[in-house]
């Protein structure tokens, strides 16, 4: 049995996808067990570059299947248009299946998301506005449609029907807006149902015997920990859980069956959206990043925050995934930059000063963090690939970041595409 799961640290946009990318090339199968299309996995394949939000990121390189599994939330619509764009660049879709047990994102989702965080005003959480959140709420409250649901058009129509009772008299009431029409929603999602059957099947009992059989197999998260909606920053967090927990529930296989769980971090922090972040640098310096690291959202568009390393929640987030693998990205980013600056401890608001994550999101806003200064470097590290050639300074910045955290870093990657890698150790 070799399982893998690749799981973000920070707040998203790690480069989880780059790494799924590069291990799935000797996997047997690929997994997405959460999450929906509001995630963005960037991924290079020689000079073409695929923004993809649904398919998982091993779909490219993966020979042999990709799964959406059973905690994935799915616009159909979405995945549809994924399929269509790999399919234009002549590469073949017929390894992508989903989870009959997958829960569908009906238009009312994406509506009921929208006006929430367009006409509320107030607390804006800063979603997407993909109806990730109400797809997960209809799941937990019972009234959800699942894939299976859209193969079989009287139990589609009837939950169309009784969602739509609920929402529409929300829509009309509460928000002022038009009532959608079961009708069209029905016959779109009858068609839609036609034209993917084939793909729709009972994943958790495939992988299952995967894992029985010793396949390979690669579990890849969306989002992060600390979007995490249980150990994130709430209420500023995603509606699923993106640890490796997550996996469990996600894809419906024994937590016995993980292995090699592996933690994905930048060389310094990002975050989308609002929320706490101590480590900001709302400055020249933090725009500089930006620019250099390209930071600007996969899926929206949207201008990152940036800000150093902070090792105080990186901590938290390797002790809930239990990771003992360690990925840094994107190091390369930091050369030219001295003095380099990492979180080790906040100090609270009555001066006490503490190296552990806080559940209070009121009083992370005013925590302030403790740096440790290190030296920084000015060689170009893109084109290395073995570690002992790495600067000097750089090597420090890592194994400073390694007996912090108490994990050793297996890869640090030095650049977007597939080769620019560090291997410290192979985990095929």
């Amino acid at each position: 049995m070799s399982t893998y799961v690749v799981v973000g640290l920070q707040y998203g946009d790690e480069g989880k996808g780059k790494i799924t990318d590069v291990l799935s090339a000797k996997s047997d199968y690929v997994v997405r067990y959460q999450g929906g299309d509001n995630a963005g996995h960037t991924v290079y394949a020689g000079d073409e570059k695929f923004v993809l939000h649904l398919l998982p990121s091993g779909v490219l390189q993966c020979k042999g299947k990709c799964i959406i599994a059973n905690g994935v939330v799915v616009n159909p619509k979405s995945f549809i248009k994924e399929i269509e764009q790999i399919e234009s660049k002549g590469m073949k879709t017929d390894h992508v299946f989903i989870s009959r047990r997958a829960h569908v994102i009906m238009p009312y989702h994406i509506l009921l998301d929208t006006y929430r965080e367009e006409e509320q005003g107030g607390t804006q959480i800063g979603t997407t506005k993909k109806g990730i959140g109400p797809c997960y709420e209809d799941k937990i409250s019972r009234v959800g449609i699942r894939m299976v649901d859209l193969l079989n058009p009287q139990i589609l129509r009837e939950k169309i029907e009784k969602n739509l009772r609920t929402k529409n008299a929300l829509f009309s009431k509460y928000f002022g807006k038009p009532e959608l029409d079961v009708e069209s929603i029905y016959n779109e999602f009858v068609t839609i149902g036609e034209a993917l059957k084939h793909r729709i099947v009972d994943t958790e009992l495939e992988l299952n015997q995967a894992i029985h059989e010793g396949k390979n197999i690669l579990f890849e998260g969306a989002q992060a920990l600390m979007l995490d909606i249980d150990f994130g920053t709430y209420p500023y967090v995603t509606s699923s859980s993106p640890s490796t927990g997550g996996v469990c529930v996600g894809a419906g296989v024994p937590p016995t069956s993980l292995q090699n769980l592996i933690g994905v971090a930048k060389a310094y922090c990002t975050r989308v959206g609002h929320g706490p972040f101590p480590s900001e640098l709302n400055n020249e310096l933090g725009e500089q990043i930006r620019q250099i690291g390209g930071e600007f959202g996969a899926t929206t568009g949207r201008p990152r925050r940036t800000g150093w390393l902070d090792l105080v929640s990186l901590k938290h987030a390797c002790m809930i995934n239990g990771i003992n693998n360690l990925v840094i990205t994107k190091l390369d980013v930091l050369t030219g930059i001295k003095p380099l600056k990492i979180v080790t401890h906040y100090k609270t608001e009555d001066g006490k000063i503490i190296d552990y994550f806080t559940s209070s999101t009121t009083k992370l806003y005013n925590y302030q963090a403790i740096y440790e200064e290190l030296e920084g470097w000015d060689e170009d590290i893109t084109h290395v690939r073995g570690y002992d050639e790495l600067p000097v300074a750089a090597k420090k910045y890592i194994e400073f970041i390694e007996d912090y955290l108490g994990i050793n870093v297996y890869l640090v990657s030095v650049g977007p595409e597939r080769s620019q890698n560090i291997i410290r150790k192979e985990l095929f």
